[in-house]
């Protein structure tokens, strides 16, 4: 399907080399090694976030594999097969993907599409009797992250969403400080997230048809997610308004967008997030002192402080902790702790913030 070139490209470059393998893994060893002991995961499109982080992140897996491959591109699926030592009863496409039903080498479908396909892929792979991981943002629209979440409940299937960095030490002690109040009360969280668009001006993420919207969708769901796990709370209200400075590259969707949200607890944030400027940090402020992330929401090479100094933890292969999770959650019928409704939720929010461009006012979530 589409490439994920631009912003993926742009993460990816500026990580600290979180895809490398480990030195003397060959590919096809590291596919091979105790697949029995392991579930297997079918990724359902091959851009540019399945081909640099999910895929290398599966070589790294201790309880899942890369077992499939669903493309609409016939070329990729030589390169894939060979690459990974991928079966050619486990390579489908767009038309045969619900043939997948009978395929009991795959356990685990992982959309990632489009947004605006990812409702069609998520109930077809819970009907198919899989249990599915959807990238984030979840859906074009709340009426959609329902009616997925209810096609997953019905088959009994589990159902995630791409949220990597519950998993990521950094942004865990984030949730730590903010939610044990080990500060006290946060008063004040800041935070932006957004990058300079070079990439396609045809590419599918400036189609409001496809993605739904623009920065705010794609890379403010960060900010939405940081400020919601930083806290522990969900907003009350949201004020917004949009900032387009090239209006003949974002014809369709929002180029940047700030909004606040307040909080029962009384805190507020203050956030921002954009396709035509780089930012990437997080930060709260509380009764008895601060902690942040200047670093925050990119694949590697994240980086922390607080009032009493400087935050020190490994950086991991964030979408393999993901991954990993979520397969033992499958094996031991267990709660993710990213479920379709923290995608819901955020899409409620993101579609306060979009009322409250249109009408200028405070909205409530």
């Amino acid at each position: 399907m589409s490439t994920f070139y631009p912003r993926r490209k742009f993460i990816r470059d500026i990580s600290l080399g979180t895809l490398a393998l480990a030195p003397g893994i060959s590919t096809l060893a590291a596919c091979a090694k105790n697949k029995q002991k392991k579930l297997g995961v079918a990724l359902v499109g091959l851009g540019g976030y399945s081909t640099y982080q999910l895929a290398p992140a599966l070589l790294q897996c201790k309880n899942c594999y890369l077992a499939g491959i669903v493309t609409g591109t016939p070329s990729k699926e030589k390169i894939w097969a060979d690459k990974y030592n991928i079966p050619q009863k486990n390579i489908y496409n767009y038309q045969n993907f619900d043939s997948i039903a009978d395929n009991k080498d795959i356990d685990i479908v992982y959309v990632v599409l489009p947004v605006a396909m990812h409702k069609e892929y998520t109930i077809r792979a819970a009907k198919a009797g899989k249990h599915v991981i959807c990238e984030k943002p979840m859906a074009v629209s709340a009426a959609d992250c329902q009616a997925m979440i209810d096609a997953c409940k019905q088959a009994n299937r589990m159902l995630s969403i791409g949220y990597r960095l519950h998993f990521e030490p950094f942004n865990m002690e984030m949730m730590r400080l903010g939610q044990k109040k080990v500060f006290g009360n946060i008063m004040k969280i800041n935070s932006s997230n957004g990058f300079v668009w070079g990439g396609d001006p045809n590419a599918w993420r400036l189609k409001k048809a496809l993605a739904g919207g623009g920065a705010l969708m794609d890379m403010g769901v960060y900010v939405i997610q940081g400020a919601r796990y930083t806290t522990g709370e969900e907003p009350l209200t949201v004020k917004a308004k949009e900032i387009k400075t090239k209006p003949d590259l974002f014809k369709e969707v929002d180029e940047t967008v700030v909004w606040e949200m307040k909080f029962p607890g009384g805190s507020v944030a203050e956030c921002r997030t954009s396709y035509n400027e780089n930012a990437n940090f997080l930060r709260a402020e509380a009764e008895r002192g601060w902690f942040e992330l200047s670093e925050a929401y990119r694949y590697g090479g994240m980086v922390g402080a607080t009032t009493n100094g400087s935050m020190s933890f490994p950086n991991i292969n964030q979408q393999a902790a993901q991954m990993d999770d979520f397969a033992q959650c499958v094996t031991q019928n267990k709660s993710t702790r990213v479920p379709g409704e923290m995608g819901l939720q955020d899409i409620k929010i993101v579609e306060a913030i979009y009322r409250s461009i249109a009408s200028g006012k405070e909205e409530s979530v």
